[in-house]
């Protein structure tokens, strides 16, 4: 005979299924009345607003090259995606020279190749390195001529190129800087720490505006006479040095949080200090710092917007021109400026989906 608790088990309800879009809906939902008073609220603004965007973004829309009288007999009603026929020449190179804009498309493409194949942990070897070299020198070879092509001076450049060799070339040699930075802060050296800790903290105390400007206008007092320096290599520079203080950080939170018994264990091991930290330390900070540091790459590529204060036609200053210069177009802004954050995004969200593909990869190999 069953005990008293054996029959209430069975006379018990089955529990609730945990599965399933209904499960789901009730658990993310309508879990608490404020849950679904909410969610039913965001549903009907959906259902008020999806269908009016949808509308003008897409159906109602002007799409391929039309004339600007197409555009002008749906106005209010659709989007005029002709203004980005139109001005895309402009939007993309800006003031480069009109018949040599070819060049300009390639070096895009190489710059986003380079992305590309650093993406690939294959090419994580010497390799990439002589790749990298390559591509660098293709990119200004393209874009400032010479050796067979016309010579294009920097002033010319503009448009989504500048942005990537910014946004590229900035993360490319501010990270091994930042890596630096974050070593000699947690030296043993007091010179090496206190330099270190004194430039991270004023790069970090200042915004992005500031330093650029410094490179613009107050670097070149400090030049010897006759001697210039291009504009762009100015920002370049100025942005490099800004952002490895914040990837510096970054990686000493990596550092950080390795465990004691790392250091330890390179230490039993004899292993010198470069590399205990290149083959044990390094390898698991930088796979710790992953989000900060993906998070500081995609705000640059962002903020190198910020480089109009000085007079580079960069990508969105060369949306904003193209569309304000032209008095017919000119009413059309909106849907050049979606344009522009439409190219952004897709810069930013395959870097931030590389890098959650990153992070699992490296989580699967750490807990195997």
């Amino acid at each position: 005979m069953a005990d008293p608790a054996t029959r209430a088990a069975a006379s018990a309800k089955p529990p609730a299924s945990r599965g399933g879009p209904f499960a789901w809906m009730r658990t993310n939902l309508f879990a608490t009345p404020f849950d679904a008073a909410l969610t039913v609220l965001l549903l009907a603004a959906l259902a008020w607003l999806v269908p009016k965007a949808s509308g003008w973004l897409f159906v109602d829309a002007v799409w391929g090259r039309q004339p600007l009288e197409a555009c002008d007999a749906v106005r209010g009603q659709g989007a005029c995606w002709a203004v980005v026929w139109e001005k895309f020449r402009f939007m993309m190179f800006g003031v480069y020279p009109f018949d040599e804009q070819w060049r300009p498309a390639l070096a895009i493409l190489v710059l986003t190749g380079l992305l590309v194949v650093s993406a690939f942990r294959a090419f994580w070897n010497k390799r990439l390195a002589l790749i990298w070299t390559a591509g660098i020198a293709l990119t200004f070879w393209l874009m400032g001529g010479g050796l067979g092509l016309t010579p294009v001076r920097a002033e010319q450049w503009g448009g989504l190129p500048v942005t990537l060799i910014l946004a590229i070339f900035g993360i490319a040699f501010a990270f091994p800087l930042g890596v630096l930075l974050a070593l000699g802060r947690r030296s043993q050296l007091p010179l090496v720490r206190a330099f270190c800790v004194v430039y991270i903290e004023v790069i970090r105390g200042v915004p992005l505006i500031t330093v650029l400007f410094m490179a613009s206008v107050m670097f070149a007092l400090f030049m010897p006479e006759g001697m210039r320096i291009e504009q762009l290599l100015r920002a370049q520079i100025a942005i490099i040095l800004f952002v490895a203080a914040y990837l510096a950080e970054a990686v000493r939170g990596g550092l950080q949080a390795v465990p004691k018994g790392q250091y330890e264990a390179a230490e039993a091991l004899g292993l010198p200090y470069w590399k205990s930290m290149g083959l044990i330390v390094l390898p698991q900070a930088l796979r710790i710092s992953i989000p900060p540091i993906v998070n500081s790459f995609i705000s640059l590529f962002k903020d190198t917007s910020l480089v109009v204060i000085i007079g580079i036609y960069d990508f969105a200053y060369a949306v904003k021109k193209s569309v304000e210069t032209d008095f017919a177009w000119k009413k059309y802004f909106i849907e050049a400026f979606l344009f522009s954050i439409v190219i952004y995004w897709i810069y930013c969200f395959a870097m931030s989906k590389y890098s959650q593909k990153l992070e699992r990869d490296f989580a699967r190999g750490h807990h195997r």
